[in-house]
């Protein structure tokens, strides 16, 4: 998208004001230039001094910005204002220096929530361990279907600084944020916000359960219209009942059973509103089918539920929810078919990186054969797999830490036959689709959810998820 040129009204605030710009990378170089634009004297700091970070480096500075690649820790002398990339950890001997100094410290979001103009499109903002992306894409189709111009930003890719500074200007603004991303913009402040649910995950970044419970609460701090929360997960109902709203804002529900009144649900294959319509005490609005959700997995019916809710509290109509779930393709390796082999399919989820997200995949079949593993990131196996085990057909196992999950097969479903893949090279997805296929029985699902990060033996989740498609493929041709 296009970009106006900043420099037309530079805000007082950051004219000669020494910046520094922590990071490069996807959200470092945007600020860089931004703030460099606004007439801030920049330097960038970077750990890195790798050949992509020396082409980024080259690139900033020949706009005259300063960049020091290989010193991270050291704060540079007269820093005013610290703008940060949301995964640099809160314990680095930056900030640690920054702190000592009074220097304030913000992440981009907190930038781009600072240089909204005065007509600024409201932000509708969700958060969550899992179905953020999916979610937010759902709401802005939703938004889209009623007529309104707007996009999905934020953690999904398209920068929250392009949208608010780009030419384009939108109605509303459907934001993805990560607990990183919150934990560096202080006074964001929702029109309406989503956390869809909490589990361990990114422990070590944070420090605690606690303190990553707490950065995905402050999307819920000064909201206008909706605090939107799930039923079936408490903590995100204590983190709405913590929060500092503005007066007149919201508890909005959503649960995969009937809906109380303030809140959306499922009612006979139906999704239903008892929360943005009148007299709710008694009466509901139809929204879409369970039908209309793709795929119409628990936890996706849930995500479209919540995207529903922040949807509704902007006053889009019933049937552009409906229609918004219609339009919406969800992105690969999300739950995704593959195909059906001898009258067994083949569903790749290796967007299931963590345990709370593979368990969501399970749940949404009753018999499966299983190929998880990769790199355990701390996490416990033992809840995953007691909760599962009575729809396991059988499990092959890959990856580096894939004795945890054999260990927590062993103590919780020892009946499962187990195929455990002693090899962490690629063409492993070819004999673990294969493993599979032999313990699988016709109207089984072999199902790709590792429950697991792949870096071990891919680039990335997609890198993974494009291998088990491969191997169904090959699969499929020797039927």
């Amino acid at each position: 998208m296009g970009s106006r040129q900043v420099t037309d009204s530079v805000p007082s605030e950051f004219q000669g004001k020494h910046v520094t710009v922590a990071g490069l990378g996807v959200s470092g170089v945007p600020a860089a230039k931004v703030l460099s634009g606004l007439g801030a004297i920049v330097t960038v700091v970077n750990d890195g001094d790798d050949e992509r970070a020396r082409a980024q480096a080259a690139e900033l500075e020949a706009l005259g910005i300063t960049v020091r690649l290989g010193d991270g820790a050291t704060l540079p002398e007269g820093t005013e204002l610290i703008v940060t990339a949301p995964g640099w950890q809160p314990d680095k001997p930056l900030f640690a220096a920054a702190e000592q100094a009074g220097v304030p410290i913000w992440g981009d979001v907190e930038l781009a929530w600072r240089l909204r103009g005065p007509d600024a499109a409201p932000w509708l903002c969700v958060t969550g361990t899992n179905g953020k992306t999916t979610t937010v894409q759902m709401l802005a189709s939703m938004l889209k279907a009623a007529g309104l111009r707007t996009a999905a930003v934020g953690n999904i890719g398209v920068s929250l600084l392009d949208a608010v500074l780009g030419d384009e200007k939108y109605d509303v603004l459907a934001v993805e944020l990560s607990s990183y991303q919150l934990h560096w913009a202080p006074s964001l402040r929702a029109y309406s916000a989503a956390v869809l649910n909490l589990a361990p995950d990114h422990l070590d970044w944070h420090g605690s359960m606690e303190a990553y419970a707490a950065d995905k609460g402050r999307i819920y701090e000064g909201n206008r219209v909706a605090c939107v929360y799930n039923v079936a997960d408490r903590l995100t109902e204590d983190l709405v009942r913590e929060a500092d709203v503005e007066e007149g804002c919201r508890a909005i529900g959503f649960t995969l059973g009937p809906p109380a009144p303030s809140q959306l649900g499922v009612v006979d294959d139906i999704l239903v509103d008892r929360a943005f319509v009148e007299n709710r005490q008694k009466n509901a609005a139809a929204l879409a089918e369970v039908s209309d959700v793709n795929p119409p997995a628990p936890h996706n019916i849930a995500n479209a539920l919540a995207a529903a809710a922040l949807a509704r509290s902007f006053g889009v109509p019933a049937e552009a929810v409906r229609d918004g779930l219609r339009n919406f393709t969800p992105d690969a390796h999300r739950i995704a078919h593959v195909a059906d082999v001898d009258g067994v399919a083949y569903v790749d989820d290796s967007k299931a990186t963590n345990t709370h997200a593979a368990e969501a995949s399970l749940a949404a079949y009753e018999s499966i054969v299983w190929i998880a593993g990769g790199l355990a990131k701390g996490a416990d196996f033992d809840e995953l797999v007691a909760t599962s085990a009575k729809r396991l057909r059988g499990v092959v196992l890959i990856g580096a830490d894939r004795a945890l999950i054999r260990e927590a097969l062993a103590r919780h479903a020892p009946e499962v036959p187990v195929v455990d893949l002693d090899r962490t090279d690629t063409g492993a997805m070819l004999q673990a689709v294969q493993e599979a296929a032999r313990l699988a029985q016709p109207g089984d699902t072999v199902l790709l959810a590792p429950a697991c990060a792949s870096m071990d033996m891919f680039t990335n989740y997609n890198k993974r998820g494009d291998a088990f498609a491969q191997a169904v493929r090959e699969l499929g041709a020797g039927a």
